[in-house]
């Protein structure tokens, strides 16, 4: 699975993910661009989801229109050591290999 890694997000976490295909914005050289232009970039280099810290992320943008899976990353703050409890329950999801479009929330 071909996953972004939102620049929100610490790039450690990358390696959590040996199995997959993971990238960050800044290894795209996607830094500073808008969600709805990254969405629009994440779908045409066919990739599978974007990881993000973003909670209004999924208010802001309208899921029908980007037919990509978001996963909505909720912790009391940013750190590798904080989002890497969320690992699994992210795997469980890719797991499934059937992604629905939108926001799937990730929490303890």
């Amino acid at each position: 699975m071909k996953l972004l890694l939102d620049e929100n997000l610490p790039k450690k976490l990358k390696l959590d993910f040996p199995e997959h295909e993971v990238y960050t914005v800044t290894d795209k050289s996607w830094n500073g661009i808008k969600n709805g232009e990254l969405l629009k970039l994440l779908l045409q280099e066919n990739f599978d989801a974007l990881l993000t810290f973003d909670k209004n992320l999924q208010h802001q943008q309208n899921f029908k229109k980007y037919t990509i899976s978001v996963f909505v990353l909720i912790a009391p703050i940013n750190t590798h050591a904080e989002l890497s409890k969320l690992v699994p329950l992210i795997k469980s999801q890719i797991k499934k290999n059937k992604l629905n479009p939108g926001p799937i929330i990730i929490s303890v």
